[in-house]
């Protein structure tokens, strides 16, 4: 909690420099973000493991959502954020030195050029279209990696709008902080 308290203090802080979240959200901020965020390690397996060969890749991680409030809860696994924009990466390295994450690297450039790796989980929040998102990821998806995608109320419409092979690859989910919006899972 100490953590999360202190990602709190840092986020309010820079989004004063820059806006990393809405001027509305900063007093929802623990449900509408960090609980929201949180709600996704329902969806991993105990037995999934986040190593250096295959860590959590966060794509688009932005503010640190989902992927900093994750790993400030799974100290024990390796993630990598992926972000293009400098002073988003740099808010990113900040916050991981200062919350002491030793477990976290940010590459700050875009997905399409790092070279591909196995992830074990691959989350995104708002981060492109699906279709889109998929595509990305790909290089870095084998069939044991687990799919995490909060897409709000988009969340059926967009799955439904893929062909068939895909939309057997995943289901939606019910978030358990907004009762409109949907979270993609692979299956």
């Amino acid at each position: 909690m100490e953590r999360l308290d202190r990602f709190a203090s840092l986020l309010l802080s820079e989004n004063r420099r820059q806006n990393l979240i809405s001027k509305p959200s900063e007093s929802q901020l623990w449900q509408r973000h960090f609980a929201d965020s949180a709600q996704l390690l329902e969806y991993v397996p105990r037995e999934t493991r986040c190593s250096i060969e295959k860590p959590w890749l966060d794509l688009g991680t932005g503010a640190g959502f989902p992927g900093l409030v994750i790993a400030i809860l799974k100290p024990e696994s390796r993630f990598l954020f992926v972000e293009s924009r400098a002073r988003r990466v740099e808010f990113l390295e900040h916050c991981i030195g200062d919350l002491g994450l030793t477990v976290c690297r940010v590459r700050g450039e875009r997905l399409e050029r790092i070279d591909p790796f196995s992830a074990s989980v691959i989350s995104a929040r708002a981060f492109a279209p699906l279709e889109k998102l998929l595509r990305l990821s790909a290089p870095f998806s084998t069939k044991a990696t687990r799919y995490l995608l909060p897409k709000g109320r988009s969340a059926a419409h967009e799955l439904e709008e893929q062909k068939r092979s895909i939309r057997t690859m995943f289901h939606v989910k019910q978030s358990l902080t907004d009762p409109e919006a949907g979270i993609i899972v692979s299956k």
